[in-house]
């Protein structure tokens, strides 16, 4: 070998142009047919390149747009404006049906619940527990009659109170009619407490019981029964009936204040005859339970009676008056 002869070298490759791809074999498709590689053309315009296909063109489906996440919530939709047109009744429809509830008013309703719940169970334990609930007619008939009694009474002792009153504004010497309205009302008290007597229209009640049945139970019943009815003094045979009174059954009878005091039972009641009389004979009354017990009972009235049994006046141990 010459010097001047040179080995054959090989070439080395050739780099492909930065505009070309390299070939792409060809794939199988599915009919057993190779699918052949897209060929490189230009486009119409030269601006830009694409392929070609010689076997079959494929399309790809159009990209859908992804919506993207709001950070903000959607606004809900605002209700319907109700029409011009509309009537009122449908207006108001409209605004209370579908209804919009929110905390502040279920809280509202759930207390107003409760308080209704609360009042309806006081009023029936309110009811359950009246004392007039069961009463018979007789008693409610009885009751209505000591009230409207005592309502009257009670208003002629506010125009005596006011005729003092202008009496000692009118008097020229005050002193000597505070004084005159002192004794006075010493003596009323006396009448009261049973340390002087009474004389005044009432009425006599007379009880026979031949057979012992009257207890003290039943003699105290026709002294509330009095009471009520406006007697302002009470006589049993010689003991004279005050606020501490007394009544216990006895051996042969009853025992007031410690006396006994056998039968027949004599009361002696000053007091307005026309209210104290039906007080004793109303329906279920004093007269009626006596009688049951086959005891003898009659009532009198009278212009003028005196109350003459007395009681010594007994000195407070710890009372003192506060004037």
């Amino acid at each position: 070998m010459s010097n001047d002869e040179t080995p054959d070298r090989p070439e080395p490759p050739r780099p492909e142009p930065a505009d070309q791809e390299p070939a792409r074999p060809a794939t199988p498709r599915g009919d057993g047919a190779a699918e052949q590689p897209p060929e490189k053309a230009d486009a119409g315009d030269g601006k830009g390149h694409g392929y070609r296909f010689a076997g079959l063109r494929r399309e790809l489906p159009a990209e859908r747009p992804v919506p993207r996440a709001s950070a903000h919530r959607q606004p809900l939709p605002e209700p319907p404006v109700p029409d011009g047109s509309m009537t009122g009744r449908r207006r108001l429809l409209a605004s209370l049906w579908p209804p919009r509830v929110t905390r502040p008013q279920l809280t509202v309703a759930l207390l107003l619940c409760v308080l209704g719940l609360g009042l309806a169970i006081q009023v029936r334990s309110t009811n359950e527990s009246s004392v007039l609930r069961g009463a018979r007619q007789e008693d409610l008939v009885r009751i209505l009659d000591e009230l409207d009694d005592r309502t009257q009474r009670l208003e002629d002792e506010k125009q005596r109170l006011v005729g003092q009153r202008t009496e000692l504004e009118n008097s020229s010497d005050q002193a000597e009619e505070a004084r005159r309205q002192t004794k006075a009302k010493e003596q009323q008290l006396g009448v009261l407490a049973g340390t002087v007597a009474a004389q005044g229209p009432g009425i006599t009640l007379r009880i026979d019981d031949t057979r012992g049945a009257v207890e003290a139970d039943m003699l105290l019943d026709a002294i509330q029964e009095l009471r009520a009815a406006g007697a302002e003094a009470i006589q049993i045979n010689e003991v004279r009936v005050v606020a501490n009174t007394y009544f216990a059954d006895g051996g042969k009878g009853v025992e007031i204040d410690g006396h006994e005091v056998s039968q027949p039972y004599e009361f002696t009641v000053i007091g307005k005859p026309e209210d104290l009389e039906p007080a004793l004979n109303i329906p279920g009354g004093v007269v009626q339970t006596l009688e049951k017990e086959r005891a003898n009972v009659s009532i009198k009235r009278h212009e003028k009676i005196v109350v003459d049994a007395l009681r010594s006046a007994k000195r407070p141990d710890y009372a003192r008056s506060s004037s």
